[in-house]
C-alpha cells in the first residue's frame, strides 16, 4: 500500500538487574510506543479522506469491506485500533502476510496512518453487512456476555483506550476466520487474556458467538 493506502489487545524503578530477563519476557512489544506516538499527532479527517481514497479498490469506497468477510469493515472502528493492527502487522506481531508488503513505513508514514484512522473512525456504519446463518442465538448470546462483553462492551462497541475493536455490526465470515486464527494461535497478535477463553470454544461456538456479534447494531455516535 503506498502512502495514499490503508491497508485484539492487553494494550517505576527496580531494585535488581536480575528482574530484567523477567521483564523482558512479559513487556508489551515496541510498538505500543509507536502507537502512542502515532495517536499523539494531530490528525486532519480531510488528509485521511484523501489518502483513503487508493483503498476503495479492497476496502471499498464507505470502508464497509466485503461481506464475504475478505476484507473487514474500518468505518466506524476505534482510530487507536486501526493504528495498533496496522503497527502490528508492520511489525510482524499480526500475521497477515497480504497486508504485510502495503503497511511498511516508507509507504505509509506516521502522519498518514493518523489522518486514515481519524477518517475510518468518523465514518457512519454503513453498507452490506455479511451475517451470521443466526442458528443459535442463545448459545451466541450467552457465550459474548461471559467471555466477550467485559472487554468489547456489553454491545459490541469495543473500548479504544484498551485497544479492544468495534466488534458490532462486523461481517460474520471475517469475525469467525479471526476468531478461528486466535483459538488456534494462527493471528500473531491476540491478546492472551482472549486467546484463553476461546481455546476450548466448539466450531458450533465460534459460530454462535461471531453470528451475535454480525447482528448487533453499530452504536451511536
Amino acid at each position: 500500500m503506498s502512502a495514499t493506502v490503508l491497508r485484539s489487545g492487553l494494550f517505576g524503578a527496580f531494585t535488581a538487574l536480575s528482574l530484567l530477563p523477567a521483564l523482558a519476557q512479559t513487556a508489551d512489544p515496541a510498538p505500543r510506543t509507536s502507537v502512542q506516538a502515532v495517536l499523539a499527532l494531530a490528525a486532519d479527517k480531510m488528509r485521511g479522506q484523501a489518502a483513503f481514497d487508493d483503498c476503495a479498490g479492497c476496502h471499498r469506497k464507505d470502508a464497509s469491506g466485503r461481506a464475504t468477510g475478505a476484507i473487514p469493515r474500518l468505518s466506524g472502528q476505534h482510530a487507536a485500533v486501526i493504528v495498533k493492527q496496522v503497527l502490528d502487522i508492520r511489525g510482524g506481531q499480526r500475521v497477515n502476510p497480504a497486508m504485510k508488503p502495503h503497511v511498511e513505513e516508507v509507504d505509509l508514514d506516521a502522519q498518514t496512518l493518523a489522518d486514515i484512522a481519524s477518517y475510518l473512525q468518523s465514518l457512519p456504519i454503513a453498507g452490506r453487512l455479511g451475517q451470521g446463518p443466526g442458528d443459535d442465538p442463545a448459545r451466541g448470546q450467552t457465550l459474548f456476555a461471559r467471555d466477550c462483553a467485559a472487554c468489547h462492551g456489553a454491545q459490541g462497541e469495543g473500548r479504544a483506550e484498551g485497544y479492544f475493536p468495534m466488534v458490532a455490526a462486523q461481517h460474520y465470515p471475517y469475525l469467525l476466520r479471526e476468531l478461528g486464527l486466535i483459538r488456534d494461535g494462527g493471528r500473531g497478535n491476540s491478546n492472551p487474556a482472549m486467546a484463553a477463553l476461546v481455546k476450548g470454544y466448539s466450531a458450533a461456538d465460534l459460530q454462535a458467538v461471531a453470528d451475535h456479534m454480525s447482528r448487533l447494531p453499530p452504536p451511536r455516535k
